[in-house]
């Protein structure tokens, strides 16, 4: 048995009904395999800033280093899109990740075999595509100084830093090198060498990392072919390594292979055993807030990816996913994967009770 505090940021839109998905299933695990976990919740986002002023309450900060884990739903509303930057939505989640040292996020991309209908592109492109994308999370141009808006020659020039440090580069490297050892032993860096002095550093610094893990093979593609040959030829991928803007874009991007932005879970991983972070990669969709239609699947895996990396719940990790999996099988469809007649459609809270009932027979 073990006993785990998690703190929950449902956050803005879509957020809270996701998260209370997730919950419904970790709710079967803990009583399935003897665990206890505490939920503490918290505000961040467009929700703080109503009740608190500021998108990350230090007293969220706080409790989130005193959890075992976070699970975050989603940050952002149309209603802010006016605010100045630094109290907007999105800077608490900056803010949490810096707060909590989440340096590597991991974003997998795997092609459920019962959704191949549901993805745009041919069945023999995507068919048994399985990608762990390695996003470095704390540095690069998110995060670089200086940066800022400035008058320059009579008329406003805004401008931004990406900056790498060797350390920075070598520590994400690792964690692309130590996935790629338990799955296929490809490593496939992103970068843009030809033109960017950052990308030098990082291609030097990635091959001597290499050296350290002989039976892993290593090549490079810049980020504009990668966008390219992510869809024209996926298979060919098993860890993708990059930078934080390019695992920002190229993550997103390969949401479209598996059909929808609503499969895919992530996690933020710290650098010293800390506090991890797991959310969809998904955004708040404030359209949708309240209609059950959105898909909970990526945070009901985030929850999965939480178990594995945080608590080393390897079996129970396993549990959900191939209850997610088993339910896809049987039909059920949220509305952004329904594309047959003979599936069946169902909302947020069906969707989530099916996983969790499925979850419950295994």
């Amino acid at each position: 048995m073990q006993n785990k505090t998690i703190l929950i940021l449902k956050g803005d839109g879509i957020g809270p009904e996701v998260i209370e998905q997730a919950l419904k299933v970790l709710d079967v695990i803990s009583q399935k395999y003897n665990h206890k976990f505490e939920y503490i919740e918290a505000l961040i986002g467009g929700v703080a800033i109503d009740k608190c002023g500021v998108p990350l309450p230090d007293e969220t900060l706080e409790l989130a280093k005193s959890s075992d884990a976070v699970l975050l739903g989603a940050v952002g509303d149309w209603k802010y899109d006016n605010l100045d930057f630094d109290i907007r939505p999105e800077k608490g989640l900056l803010g949490l990740r810096k707060g909590l040292r989440l340096f590597a996020n991991l974003r997998p991309v795997k092609i459920f075999e019962e959704l191949i209908s549901s993805s745009p592109l041919k069945e023999n492109l995507i068919k048994d595509t399985d990608i762990m994308i390695v996003r470095e999370l704390s540095g690069g141009i998110y995060f670089g100084s200086p940066r800022g808006t400035e008058i320059k020659k009579g008329e406003k020039t805004a401008f931004n830093t990406m900056i790498y440090s060797e350390s920075e580069i070598k520590r994400i490297a690792k964690v692309a090198f130590e996935s790629a050892m338990l799955r296929n032993k490809k490593v496939c860096s992103i970068d843009k060498e030809n033109v960017l002095d950052v990308s030098r550093l990082w291609r030097d610094v990635v091959i001597k990392i290499s050296k350290d893990y002989p039976e892993v093979e290593l090549y490079h593609m810049y980020v504009d072919n990668a966008a390219m040959q992510l869809i024209m030829e996926p298979k060919q991928f098993d860890v993708i390594l990059t930078s934080n803007l390019f695992g920002d874009i190229l993550s997103d991007e390969a949401s479209v292979l598996s059909g929808s932005l609503g499969l895919l879970p992530s996690a933020s991983l710290p650098a010293d055993g800390g506090v991890g972070m797991f959310e969809p990669c998904h955004g708040s969709a404030p359209n949708f807030k309240g209609l059950d239609v959105v898909n909970p699947i990526a945070t009901i895996l985030s929850a999965a990816m939480m178990l594995k990396y945080s608590f080393n719940m390897e079996k129970e990790a396993q549990n959900i996913e191939t209850a997610v999996s088993e339910v896809l099988k049987q039909g059920y469809r949220t509305k952004d994967i329904l594309k047959n007649e003979n599936e069946q459609l169902v909302g947020t809270s069906k969707m989530g009770d099916l996983i969790a009932n499925e979850a419950g027979k295994r």
